[in-house]
């Protein structure tokens, strides 16, 4: 699909080139075209007929004057402000023109897109990265025509840099937009057909494809395990539970082991402390998490890091019947510590308890547990701010960083003594898993400290960052895909 070459060939029909708003005289190959054309680059640029602000794409015909049939000449405004994100959101636009006009391959004049502070490298991961994820469309059930849609299939990059640095740039690039864009499809899925079972047989088909290594807790093993946190919130549901864990060893001698934790509950409707009839509509998203947590893992297989990484999804459904656990009840965790069940609508935290438990028995030595965990981080953050608890510091810059690296920012809430005082309120067992609404997400993180324990610990609550209502160059409405190059580059990046 990737092509790198020093110069054109004379036989490429679509040529892609990137402008800055500042530049006159023109450089490199769009003066090469200028001089083509005769100064009728120059003469449009003069007129207002081709924009170098970010994200203006003009169509130039050269009509014969050259063997180019089609020139997208990209603004890419101020090069000063030029940078990752930016770049991505104009290869974004430029993808999404080439598919809307039908074109399958292109010729990237590479080095057009850089700046003194923005390399090839970086520019080719960035372009890889946005044609996955402007290319994404929604896997839905509609009735649909015969006719395949059209896909960019071959694109042909221009520059001088070393070939095979440029070829890793897009490896790595195409890596982080599959893997995203893998999340966002689970989280899309309706949760009849994306049950716990249906999610453990992906991560089977992961761990076939990367040499992962997998198990699969059926009911009987949690029982024998003592996994009461997660069989409760089980007990109303026809559907099994599945505890899928999936486990990477790039270091075989290294003493440390990443666990990533996912909330993979495929359906909620609160159990006994039922939604809303509105507040119910799209609670197939719950299992945002895990989903997260399987791109990452899909990232890492291709990408390789030389750490350890132990993923582990708790994965069932809260729904009502007969055998529904109740506000009321008092569980016993894996980990022994009892619970009394104060709002079975916050059954995200409990299934997480028993997979961090099990994550730790693996060997995990640093846990990052993600997950839609509460409606109280979307009322303190909005939309598009993930929030995040720690107990250890260094851990949490460490995410942090990559979260920044990735554009998928977090902000930190406190865990106070206070804190931790209220989830240990309870009269009847050791933790309360609801202990009021007021700073329900620190709640809720606080909680799940107990069962970190001494454990260097980072919780991300996505609730708000999981899906977006509002469409962009980079994606489509629904499931965002968040989180999973952030795990990701936190595992590359481990120290």
């Amino acid at each position: 699909m990737f092509h790198i070459t020093e110069s054109l060939t004379g036989k490429e029909e679509t040529l892609i080139v990137g402008l800055f708003r500042k530049t006159q005289p023109l450089q490199g190959t769009m003066a090469e075209l200028d001089d083509r054309l005769e100064g009728h680059v120059t003469a449009l640029l003069k007129d207002g007929d081709i924009s170098a602000d970010s994200g203006k794409v003009t169509k130039l015909f050269p009509l014969g004057k050259t063997s180019l049939k089609r020139v997208y000449i990209a603004g890419l405004g101020k090069e000063k402000e030029w940078g990752f994100e930016r770049a991505k959101e104009v290869f974004a636009t430029l993808v999404k023109r080439l598919l809307s006009d039908k074109k399958t391959m292109a010729v990237i004049d590479l080095d057009s897109f850089t700046s003194d502070d923005f390399s090839k490298i970086e520019a080719a991961h960035a372009f890889a990265e946005a044609l996955e994820l402007a290319s994404y469309k929604i896997k839905d059930y509609k009735h649909k025509s015969n006719e395949p849609e059209k896909a960019v299939e071959e694109l042909t990059f221009l520059s001088k840099e070393d070939p095979a640095e440029i070829k890793a740039a897009l490896f790595v690039g195409t890596a982080h937009g599959r893997g995203t864009n893998t999340a966002r499809t689970l989280v899309n899925m309706p949760s009849n057909v994306l049950t716990a079972s249906e999610l453990a047989e992906h991560a089977g088909k992961l761990a076939e494809r990367y040499g992962f290594g997998l198990e699969i807790l059926e009911k009987e093993n949690m029982q024998k395990l003592g996994m009461g946190a997660m069989l409760a919130v089980n007990k109303g549901s026809s559907e099994p539970p599945k505890m899928i864990v999936l486990t990477y060893k790039g270091d075989e001698s290294g003493s440390e082991t990443i666990g990533l934790v996912g909330k993979g509950i495929t359906f909620d409707t609160g159990g006994y402390s039922i939604k809303t009839k509105s507040g119910i509509v799209g609670m197939k998203t719950d299992m945002g998490g895990a989903a997260a947590v399987l791109g990452a893992m899909e990232i890492i297989g291709e990408t390789k890091p030389e750490k350890n990484v132990v993923a582990v999804i708790p994965s069932t459904d809260n729904v009502i019947s007969a055998e529904a656990f109740r506000p009321d009840d008092v569980i016993i965790s894996m980990s022994g510590k009892t619970i009394e069940v104060l709002n079975t609508d916050a059954e995200g935290r409990l299934v997480l308890a028993d997979a961090m438990t099990y994550a730790k028995h693996h060997g995990a030595t640093h846990l990052i547990d993600i997950a839609t965990l509460t409606g109280g981080v979307v009322v303190a953050l909005g939309n598009d701010m993930t929030g995040a608890t720690t107990n250890d510091a260094g851990l949490y810059r460490q995410v942090e960083a990559a979260s920044a690296e990735c554009n998928e920012p977090i902000w930190q809430l406190p865990i106070t003594e206070k804190d931790t005082k209220r989830v240990k309120s309870s009269k009847m067992a050791d933790l309360s898993n609801s202990p009021g609404r007021e700073g329900h997400a620190i709640m809720a993180a606080a909680f799940l400290k107990e069962f970190a324990e001494e454990t260097p610990w980072v919780h991300l609550d996505i609730a708000g960052t999981a899906t977006t209502a509002r469409e962009s160059v980079l994606g489509p409405t629904g499931g965002t895909g968040v989180m999973a190059r952030t795990l990701a580059v936190f595992v590359e990046n481990f120290e």
